[in-house]
């Protein structure tokens, strides 16, 4: 599978690869030349200025409200912002953000408190628009159907640029490490019902929010692509079972295994939150199908 990591171009539509390889904490975004539309403001703030110094900027959109996707939002105030309007909480200010991703610890809310505002420049914003699912947007030079992709976030988006074949799925990025179901509200069922559906639509350019971001290749390069994405959702489920299997455990037992990371990373209030984040999706889903139940704070298996 063909992956770029430099500016690569499709009629007016423009991959912007992020900082460092498009990791966290950027994340690549799409221009689209002549409309002047923004999605998402991550790539770092050298390229968000010279993408509003030149060419210009007339609207930013959002695929969704994390962090590494607003980061340069600062450097467009005042232009026309548009997202999903059941995130645009989630912007109104740094304790509904927390709250969006259900961080409840007081001293990690302290941690992303300092870096919110630090590192991402976060300032509170409301959005002057919003998009409606299904809805086909006229740019002019092309035309774009607004996807809504929930599961890594309730109003994740997705933008297929019809004409170039183009497709957008944002943080649905096929890396290695595989989706993010972590926040309060995102959900394990949602994430892969939304990648079924992506992987069904007739793009021949796939573009995503981090690492290689690009991909152009046959259709059974990107099922092999998609199929490895969503089989970690499997294997980190797997790992919890078979933990699960030697005696009941706590979430903090859970926790430790590191069965996402791997290994205990720092900051805590990053890492040691997100094992906890994602692993709670897996129990809460293992609870609805029977398989796991919790008694005084301890995960048994059932049966």
């Amino acid at each position: 599978m063909a992956a770029e990591t430099s500016v690569k171009k499709f009629g007016p539509v423009h991959f912007i690869p992020g900082a460092g390889r498009g990791k966290y904490p950027h994340s690549n975004a799409v221009y689209v030349e002549g409309a002047g539309i923004l999605i998402d403001t991550g790539p770092g703030r050298e390229a968000c200025t010279a993408l509003r110094d030149g060419p210009g900027v007339r609207e930013v959109w959002l695929s969704h409200w994390h962090e590494d996707h607003i980061a340069c939002l600062d450097l467009f105030e005042g232009l026309p912002l548009r997202q999903m309007e059941i995130e645009a909480e989630a912007l109104a200010g740094v304790e509904h953000f927390l709250d969006w991703y259900g961080i409840e610890s007081e001293p990690f809310r302290d941690y992303w408190r300092k870096t919110l505002v630090e590192d991402f420049h976060y300032r509170p914003r409301r959005a002057s628009g919003f998009f409606t699912a299904g809805e086909v947007i006229d740019l002019g030079g092309c035309s774009v159907e607004i996807i809504h992709t929930p599961g890594h976030t309730p109003g994740s988006t997705s933008f297929y640029f019809r004409e170039q074949q183009v497709l957008f799925m944002a943080d649905y990025d096929l890396t290695r490490f595989g989706p993010w179901y972590g926040d309060r509200d995102s959900s394990i069922e949602s994430t892969i019902a939304s990648l079924e559906r992506l992987r069904r639509i007739p793009a021949r350019v796939w573009l995503t929010s981090h690492e290689d971001g690009c991909f152009q290749g046959d259709p059974t390069e990107m099922a092999t692509l998609f199929d490895n994405y969503l089989g970690v959702i499997d294997q980190r489920e797997g790992k919890l079972l078979e933990y699960l299997k030697g005696a009941p455990r706590t979430m903090a037992d859970i926790v430790g295994q590191c069965i996402v990371y791997r290994k205990p990373r720092e900051p805590k209030a990053f890492f040691e939150w997100g094992e906890q984040a994602l692993m709670g999706k897996h129990l809460g889903r293992l609870t609805r199908q029977g398989k796991v139940v919790c008694e005084n704070q301890y995960y048994h298996l059932i049966g």
